[in-house]
């Protein structure tokens, strides 16, 4: 049998072992209540401070800008919905429609109470022209919701220009940046994002904990109305007893990609060159997104003449993915291709491969070789 080869660390990544590590004191003898004011309570506090440190060091934010959550999704439904909640005044709000389906699902939630939602189109190459979005904004725009690096594609939108142009037009700007937080140097002050959104189970942390950036630094200050009551917890903002060890390991793999990301995205990027260009010699075999502006570990193909459903089955030992896996239930094309103009049949050929640290040159060279034979033998069969 073959061993795995696992090609999906945009949709998960295995938890880092020396996450794990630190993860354990507080899933066996240290599973005191952040919140108690005993000892041992008072040594789960210093715990969770000491990741909301490391957290905001990753991101450039001040600790105290960092709202621990059980991920992006949450994330994302604080940011959104208690934004609004918050500025009744203004009901516009813009955003793309190559966003995650928990900003796209959010956002259709909040057009059902009364809010005008505008979508900017994105180029074929899956980015935005900044043109749309000034031409798009109003004196009535509340928030523009843009991603920073997208899921499907690894897109990288040009954040910094667009933030600005929201700002100079007096809206709020938020980022889902569950793509990009551990695998991007980023600084949300020079982004000037006044929201982001992240999880931990896509840079090497666990899963059920992630947070969100909320700027308290004047002229874009951000007030929230909390979505979850019950206790006051992460300043007002989300009550519920604290993930102890989810919040460690957040912060244990924060400060892991900060050691790491130069060195990975250096290894990963030639990787993924390797992959991608044996994939690209084969005839009818396309790039989906753009060739540069992408995250390093990121290769969207598409296969002219094959079904990417098909293909997936024919290698079981080989992870990768035909949409995101928030969706993967649903049998449709991905919204993100035909959003940059592709037709259901291409994007149902197309395929997302999404490297990671564990990836090595020996099954990246096994993997492209049974790539390669499975489409060559789908289409001979027709």
């Amino acid at each position: 049998m073959q061993a795995p080869v696992y090609l999906d660390h945009n949709a998960t990544t295995p938890l880092a072992p020396e996450v794990l590590e630190a993860m354990m004191p507080y899933l066996t003898d240290q599973y005191a209540n952040a919140s108690s004011q005993h000892r041992a309570g008072q040594v789960a506090k210093k715990a969770v401070d000491q990741a909301r440190a490391q957290i905001a060091k990753l991101i450039g934010a001040q600790s105290n800008e960092v709202v621990f959550t059980s991920g992006a999704t949450e994330s994302i439904n604080l940011a959104l919905k208690g934004l609004v909640a918050q500025h009744p005044e203004k009901r516009h709000l813009i955003s793309a429609p190559t966003e995650h389906k928990a900003v796209l699902d959010v956002l259709d939630a909040l057009a059902e109470v009364g809010c005008e939602i505008s979508m900017l189109p994105v180029q074929s190459d899956g980015l935005i022209d900044p043109t749309d979005l000034s031409e798009a904004l109003r004196p009535d725009t509340l928030l523009v919701a843009l991603m920073h690096v997208n899921n499907e594609t690894g897109a990288i939108q040009p954040i910094q220009q667009l933030a600005d142009m929201a700002h100079e037009a007096g809206a709020f700007f938020m980022t889902d940046g569950t793509q990009a937080v551990g695998k991007l140097p980023l600084s949300v002050e020079e982004l000037g994002v006044d929201l982001m959104a992240f999880s931990g189970h896509k840079f090497y942390g666990p899963k059920g904990v992630g947070g969100l950036y909320v700027r308290s630094r004047r002229p874009f200050r951000v007030r929230l109305y909390a979505q979850i009551h019950g206790g006051g917890h992460e300043r007002d903002l989300r009550s519920g007893t604290l993930n102890v060890p989810g919040i460690v390991g957040l912060g244990a793999a924060a400060e892991l990609s900060q050691q790491r990301m130069k060195a990975d995205t250096a290894r990963i990027g030639v990787l993924r060159y390797q992959l991608e260009s044996e994939l690209l010699a084969l005839d009818g075999v396309h790039l989906n997104g753009h060739p540069a502006q992408r995250l390093y570990n990121v290769s969207n193909l598409r296969f002219d003449g094959v079904d990417a459903d098909a293909l997936m089955m024919t290698l079981p030992h080989i992870a990768m993915a035909n949409g995101s896996a928030c969706t993967s239930r649903l049998v449709q094309p991905s919204h993100v291709l035909q959003a940059m103009g592709l037709s259901d049949e291409e994007a149902y050929g197309s395929l997302r491969l999404s490297l990671g640290r564990g990836n090595t040159e020996a099954e990246i060279a096994q993997a492209g070789a049974s790539l390669k034979h499975a489409v060559e033998r789908l289409r001979v069969m027709g």
